[in-house]
């Protein structure tokens, strides 16, 4: 499985960064964000270090399909599941890509209005 030693996510998938893991198989993990912009805000990792949706290939079918059932799994176990959740995931600089780690983030816990604000 692919890592880079320099990403801050490839290493908390090796257990060389603590973190609040919420989730966790073979493919991915899910954890608390560090500084959260609702009352539930989990971020989903792929454990292979993938870039960004760009760097997404065939390969990669499984632990992509894998970040939703690990959404579900982690918006039940939340308690967000019933009263709705919203994924997101940045891709790049313009869209506020921070860490160049392919990850999804689950917000809830609260209504979270509209997707994009308007110009």
């Amino acid at each position: 499985m692919a890592r880079d030693p320099n990403c801050v996510f490839c290493k908390i998938v090796a257990g060389e960064i603590p973190a609040k893991k919420v989730y966790e198989d073979d493919l991915v993990v899910a954890f608390h964000d560090i500084n959260p912009r609702t009352p539930v805000h989990i971020l989903i990792v792929p454990k292979e270090h993938i870039v960004s949706a760009n760097d997404a290939t065939e390969a990669h079918r499984d632990a992509l399909g894998q970040l939703f059932i690990a959404a579900r799994q982690v918006a039940e176990s939340t308690g967000v599941a019933k009263t709705g959740y919203r994924l997101l995931v940045n891709n790049g600089p313009h869209a506020g890509q921070e860490v160049m780690h392919l990850h999804m983030h689950l917000f809830g816990g609260q209504p979270l209005g509209p997707m994009v604000m308007p110009r």
